[in-house]
């Protein structure tokens, strides 16, 4: 059990990795992204990868 607890932590630091060295064309809203995927890790890494990941430049 211990190994999928690992897996979810480093794929929530990628997200996380992911979504603040992203350039966005409004500043604002890679700080929308951040909180979203903080404040909700499992429904906000989903989110960054389904829609976010296609608003970056």
């Amino acid at each position: 059990m211990f190994g999928l607890g690992a897996i979810g932590l480093i794929i929530y630091i990628i997200t996380i990795f992911d979504v603040v060295s992203s350039k966005f064309a409004n500043p604002n809203d890679k700080l929308i992204w951040v909180i979203i995927v903080v404040l909700v890790p499992l429904i906000g890494t989903v989110l960054w990868f389904l829609i976010g990941r296609g608003k970056r430049i």
